[in-house]
């Protein structure tokens, strides 16, 4: 039998299915495919003075990357390997084509999201989408995930326009938008998610949520400003991954007038701000997978290696903030086989920096090489 006050929860968990359903079927299950498709047989070798290959360990000195088509075949010293065509970069530093986890590609910066929908178009999203992604991947981001557009579906219209080769992009993954669900409609979220093979990712700042999201099976807590201990303790127990945004408080802060942020949102980030370190530190002091994430969108796009001052700032060693936008994010969103590490296998995704950025991890933000997949997109 079933009684009246069940009959709104069946309907609910229903239509809660079938939009998670209607979701997961637009997702590529692979990655997304370069401009242009370098020949298969046609190798590539890119030397330089050190090799970050992203796994967190120590740098190889003066070594290369052979290439081959689209792919990485080997990884090592550069004497004895040779190819059709040898890029040399001198003194600079190779690393993994760097991975930002929570992006809004296709936002109008300085349009605030609460009146987005009734002053801008799908259209002018769309236009929008093609110009960031391109600024994101000469800075040297590589790989993004988007985490939900103004408009429907504009965020998938921008990944197949990148894996056609119609604009130049990072290879994107664009999960849906989060909504505030209930404990049971959030475990039927994630439930509906695995079973098409998906993870899920949760915008959550308040303590309660963080652990409600947890609790259900979340895979990534994006924001988590206000992580707690017992956060914490559950978010390593669930084996899921903080990926906390913290330049973007800063801009909102410092940079509100020209971002056009209201004052409402300033004072509530003001109020915040001690809360997002202190967040953050204890994430450190739990050995906690950070992942790198920015919410770029609300700042410029192509400013996104400024996250990695701040984490620095705040005591993590500029190698595992490095290993969190490359391995770990990878991971977080179950790439970790095509993207994120120098190895054999992988997608060609590499960049340079001129300098040392485990000595100055700020060399990030001046990236003067980006390849993906075998092609090179920058080369200064």
């Amino acid at each position: 039998m079933v009684t009246q006050t069940a009959q709104p929860h069946r309907h609910r968990r229903l239509l809660l299915a079938v939009a998670w359903l209607i979701c997961t079927i637009t997702l590529a299950a692979g990655a997304g495919q370069p401009a242009q498709v370098p020949s298969a047989g046609r190798s590539i070798l890119v030397r330089a003075a050190q090799i970050i290959d992203g796994r967190g360990g120590p740098p190889i000195r003066n070594g290369a990357v052979l290439i081959r088509g689209d792919k990485i075949e080997r990884i090592g010293p550069a004497e004895g390997l040779a190819a059709d065509q040898v890029i040399d970069l001198g003194t600079g530093t190779v690393l993994p084509g760097l991975i930002d986890l929570h992006t809004h590609l296709t936002d109008e910066v300085g349009t605030n999201w609460e009146s987005a929908l009734l002053t801008t178009t799908p259209g002018r999203a769309a236009i929008y989408g093609a110009v960031n992604a391109r600024t994101t991947l000469m800075a040297g981001f590589t790989t993004c995930r988007d985490m939900g557009p103004t408009w429907p579906y504009v965020d998938i219209d921008l990944r197949y326009a990148i894996d056609k080769g119609s604009v130049p992009g990072p290879r994107l993954q664009v999960p849906p938008g989060a909504q505030q669900y209930s404990d049971a409609e959030l475990a039927v979220a994630v439930e509906e998610a695995t079973r098409w093979n998906r993870f899920v990712a949760a915008h959550a700042h308040g303590a309660e949520g963080i652990k409600a999201a947890l609790r259900a099976g979340v895979r990534t807590i994006d924001h988590g400003s206000m992580l707690d201990e017992e956060g914490a303790r559950l978010l390593k127990e669930k084996g899921a991954y903080f990926a906390p945004t913290l330049y973007v408080g800063h801009t909102i802060l410092n940079d509100n007038q020209s971002l056009n942020i209201p004052a409402h949102q300033v004072e509530r980030e003001r109020a915040m701000q001690g809360t997002q370190e202190r967040a953050f530190k204890i994430a450190l002091a739990r050995q906690l997978p950070i992942a790198f994430a920015t919410d770029a969108g609300v700042f410029p796009h192509g400013d996104n290696a400024r996250e990695f001052k701040l984490r620095v700032g705040l005591g993590q060693p500029p190698m595992a903030a490095i290993e969190g936008a490359t391995r770990i994010a990878a991971d977080a969103i179950g790439w970790g086989d095509r993207v994120g590490t120098l190895q054999p296998g992988r997608f060609a995704d590499l960049i340079a920096v001129a300098g040392d950025p485990i000595a100055d991890v700020t060399e990030l933000e001046r990236v003067q090489f980006v390849m993906k997949a075998g092609t090179v997109y920058k080369a200064k």
